[in-house]
């Protein structure tokens, strides 16, 4: 071993938190629902320091109850911090795992900071002779620094710098590394709520510590200063000399250093190697195996402990998980275009990595590589268009790829004779029903070839909706499964055309080069996403629902979608004005109400008005702004005990209704079909539940006689077709009672009953007959309420009873349906159990906080334990249908189109002769979409616009 002695103090939770927020976009979700962010992060860190440094001693530094001398004298010190969150809670105790595994000291002492802990440390070691490196990217620790400390901070984009004597002088403006306390306590600090002096921002504070040297000399010379800062500095002293204390990282702590504590030595491997495989970091496994394994040392460099005593380790037998998404991320490597995702500093882009992209050029070299491309079993394909929107955008490319590192891309002519051309020599591979078509986000695809009458046929692989199924709750869009799974930057979009806005180019701007780099890149990626994921999507148990329910529902939906609805521009034009009148006459009483005319749409005044002026609250709740809180929830509570707030909810509704629907409708029609065409997105609800924009039709109110007036604006084709309306018939309740096995409400169902009048007859114990009108209603919140989790409280706010009176019926309800309770409650240890819960079909939906300690966030989970289930059953029950549907209008050749799809609700523009056959096939195939306990149940309509038809 070298003479030279060095120790690495590791301050443990800026680590941690900055671990945890670098994947706070992506975080790292496991089979068991844990949040292992926080956890991931740190150890990347800390094996990336031990890798890079070798280090003689180490040790990691904890906080413990905060600084009990800090708060004696300034009890707001830190007060203002965020709690926690709860992946950095949970994480505590993993970490703490590894590091005892790793034979790693943990510092900590109760009742000061790790801050504290590493100053004393640092100090007693530089009386031993060692050369201390603090591990933190913390500021304060400036302070510190001397000729044998030094700072080793993580720098954003990766890698260390360290902070010597000289970095420090020339980063504060300073003449000694102590002088940080001064500046830091000029200044103060908002993070640790250390308040400095009132006006002193960082320049004045370098400018002080120039002129004065210290707090002491500034407050000991403020006839030199002038104006208000004189003023503000003399007024406030005590603050600045009270500040740097807080300021002062103590050097006192009761820990000892003992130099041979602090040795680094051979980890556990079996130990550490068991709890990584319990958390799911398979690479982190190889990481760590590749870290302790036996270095080459260079010249100059020292040998270390650890490496003298771990020259040979086996690795691993890998142990895969049931599958939620994350064998891919830490799993062994699939093929040789993955590399870990654990070191950023080697994230590979196009200008680091081997790739072979090349544009074909048109005559004899389009034919030779049509020839080739018809020869392959399953290609990665990608248009690169004019634009966003498949209904206007045109062609300006198409790149393939079927080899990893390599692919083709074909440019198209602006011309339109010579676009479809061009296309008309890709149909054969684009209409082979037996070459798979591999794609992110195929539905765009589809339907910009659509324009060119190219049907893409055979099997397809669609990256974004397999990855949606593999792991719901993460983003699928390209870029960031790139990074996240291959660890590449794929180029951006932005650097070919630049910004959204009027000045960003088209693709056709941009260079050939460019343009073939561009769009093969994106097919190569997501060849090898593909690649990753199909495995993947066995692991997690849904092969079946992406072949057979995601899949084909994609080419629906791309159908639906090209299809769109009419609309009837005169109507909402007529409405509009309606409107007006009604928000004007509603704006009067309002005015009138409250005694004085005011912004209602200002939360600020609209506070002001009904709580200080007209009082109608004895405490209102306030924002974290200071300003009165006037959100739905807070006004809805109120409604019924005041008029003014009623409408005030009234005209809030009306004036959302007339700006996002009625007024932006016609906006949205396209003008090349003249008719309105929403986008459904199948991988934005973690439910499983199909999603709708631009625009949303699936939000428009309908329990507002002005919201249900929309619908009328959506009409058939032309005078020969209908519009039909076909509604699942409360199928939330039907999955719930057939899930539980609940003979009650099952025989109600079967029998035909009033499901709300049946609960109302039992839980208030009156013959059915004999039900009234209230009764029922309240009978009907309990039955969808209970799905959601309802309290009494939420209950009481539902309908006229009070909290006592609706604990009371929920409670009986429970009585009446005791197996519905204990569905609901093995829905919940399950989730404990194994991190997530799944639909009929298999579609899971993780729970990272089943089992979270806050009671609150544990709540919410338990709630989606219950809901989700029952919630993604009906989605995929609806799903089903729709493509047993669309398959059967395909084969007969009607003429009638499916148009929307709407929470239970299916819509059709139906041609007049074909009504009765598709009245029949439409109710055959969504009653008979998926067998349950208890049938399902469908209420079809008619009608000249969809609320007739509804």
């Amino acid at each position: 071993m070298s003479d030279k002695k060095r120790l690495f103090l590791v301050d443990a939770y800026a680590l941690i938190f900055r671990g945890y927020y670098a994947f706070i976009k992506n975080p790292r979700i496991n089979s068991k629902g844990e949040d292992t962010s926080a956890i991931m992060g740190f150890m990347n860190s800390l094996l990336d320091v031990i890798k890079r440094e070798r280090p003689d001693h180490l040790a990691v530094c904890f906080d413990k109850g905060g600084s009990a001398d800090r708060v004696e004298i300034f009890e707001a010190y830190k007060a203002n911090r965020d709690e926690t969150p709860e992946g950095i809670k949970t994480a505590i105790p993993h970490i703490c795992n590894i590091l005892e595994a790793m034979h790693i000291p943990i510092m900590v002492k109760e009742g000061y900071e790790a801050d504290d802990v590493i100053g004393t440390l640092a100090k007693k070691a530089e009386k031993e002779g060692y050369t201390t490196f603090m591990v933190t990217p913390d500021k304060d620790f400036a302070q510190l620094v001397s000729e044998n400390i030094f700072m080793y901070r993580p720098v954003f984009g990766g890698g260390y710098e360290t902070w010597g004597i000289p970095e420090v002088l020339k980063k504060f403006e300073v003449t000694d590394p102590l002088q940080v306390i001064d500046f830091l306590g000029m200044m103060g600090d908002a993070s640790d709520n250390i308040p400095g002096l009132p006006g002193v921002g960082e320049k004045t504070a370098k400018k002080f510590l120039a002129q004065f040297g210290s707090m002491e000399g500034l407050l000991a010379n403020t006839d030199q200063l002038k104006g208000k800062m004189k003023e503000k500095v003399e007024a406030n002293g005590e603050l600045g000399l009270l500040s740097k204390k807080l300021a002062t990282i103590m050097l006192d702590v009761p820990v000892e250093f003992n130099a041979k504590d602090f040795e680094m030595s051979e980890p556990d491997v079996p130990k550490v190697t068991e709890i990584f495989q319990e958390l799911e970091f398979r690479r982190l496994i190889d990481n760590f195996t590749k870290t302790f394994a036996v270095q080459q040392t260079t010249p100059g460099e020292v040998t270390n402990k650890a490496s003298e005593v771990t020259k040979t380790k086996e690795t691993p037998k890998e142990v895969k998980s049931a599958g939620a998404g994350q064998f891919s991320l830490f799993g062994a490597e699939p093929s040789s275009a993955e590399v870990s995702t654990e070191n950023t500093l080697e994230r590979k882009t196009i200008e680091n990595t081997s790739h072979f992209y090349q544009s074909v050029a048109p005559g004899i070299a389009t034919k030779l590589f049509v020839k080739n491309l018809m020869h392959q079993t399953s290609v990665c394909f990608d248009t690169e268009t004019t634009g966003l929107n498949p209904l206007t955008a045109e062609l300006v490319g198409i790149a393939f790829s079927w080899e990893v590192g390599k692919g083709f891309y074909l440019p198209f002519s602006e011309k339109k004779e010579e676009a479809q051309e061009l296309i008309e020599q890709l149909r054969p591979f684009f209409e082979s029903e037996t070459i798979e078509k591999v794609g992110q986000n195929l539905k765009y695809d589809i339907k910009v070839l659509a324009k060119y009458n190219i049907e893409v046929k055979g099997p397809l692989f669609d990256t974004m909706l397999a990855h949606y199924l593999i792991n719901p709750d993460m983003r699928h869009n390209m870029d960031v499964l790139a990074e996240t799974y291959l660890n590449y930057t794929p180029v951006s979009i932005e650097t070919l055309i630049g910004k959204k806005g009027k000045n960003q180019l088209s693709m056709r701007h941009v260079s050939l080069e460019k343009q073939t780099e561009y769009a093969v890149e994106d097919a190569d990626i997501t060849l090898q996403l593909k690649k990753l994921f199909q495995n993947e999507l066995g692991e997690a148990n849904t092969q079946t629902l992406f072949d057979d329910i995601e899949i084909p529902l994609l080419r629906v939906l791309a159908a639906m979608e090209l299809e769109g609805i009419n609309l009837d521009e005169k109507f909402l034009n007529s409405l509009s004005e309606q409107l007006n009148t009604d928000i004007s006459n509603l704006e009067k009483s309002i005015y009138e109400a409250a005694g004085e005319e005011f912004n209602i749409a200002s939360p600020k005044q609209l506070g002001d008005i009904l709580f200080d002026k007209m009082k109608l609250v004895d405490k209102p709740k306030k924002t974290k702004t200071g300003q009165y809180a006037t959100g739905e929830e807070i006004l809805s509570y109120l409604a019924k005990d005041h008029e003014i707030i009623q409408q005030i909810l009234d005209y809030r509704g009306l004036s959302k209704l007339k700006s996002t629907y009625v007024d932006a409708l016609p906006n949205q029609v396209e003008s090349s079909t003249k008719r309105v065409h929403t986008d459904y997105m199948q991988t934005v609800a973690a439910t499983g539940r199909l999603s709708s924009n631009n625009p949303n039709l699936q939000n428009i109110p309908i329990r507002t006689e002005r919201g249900r007036q929309v619908r009328k604006a959506f009409v058939p084709r032309n005078e020969d077709y209908i519009l039909l309306a076909a509604d699942y018939s409360q199928i939330e309740l039907r999955i719930i009672a057939a899930l539980s096995k609940e003979e009650t409400m099952i025989s109600a169902f079967k029998n035909g009953e009033d499901i709300h009048a049946s609960t109302a007859s039992k839980v208030f114990n009156v013959p059915i007959a004999e039900v009234t009108r209230e009764q029922r209603s309240n009978a009907k919140t309990v039955n969808f309420g209970i799905i959601y989790g309802v309290s009494a409280f939420g209950l009481s706010n539902q309908t006229n009873l009070s909290r006592s009176e609706s604990k009371e019926l929920i409670d009986t309800y429970y009585e009446t349906y005791p197996k519905l309770r204990k569905f609901m409650s093995e829905q919940v240890d399950f989730a404990r159990d194994n991190g997530y819960v799944q639909t009929v079909l298999g579609r899971r939906r993780y729970l990272k906080d089943i089992n979270s300690r806050n009671a609150v966030v544990r709540g919410a989970a338990e709630r989606n334990a219950v809901n989700a289930p029952i919630q993604g059953s009906a989605a995929d029950i609806i799903k089903i249908a729709m493509i047993n549907i669309y398959k059967k209008l395909q084969a007969n050749n009607y003429k009638t189109k499916m148009l929307l799809q709407v929470h239970d609700e299916l819509v059709f523009d139906v041609y007049k002769p074909e009504l009765d056959a598709i009245k029949d096939l439409v109710k055959t195939e969504m009653e008979h979409a998926y067998k349950l306990e208890v049938p399902l149940d469908v209420e079809i309509d008619t009608g000249l616009n969809w609320l007739e038809a509804h």
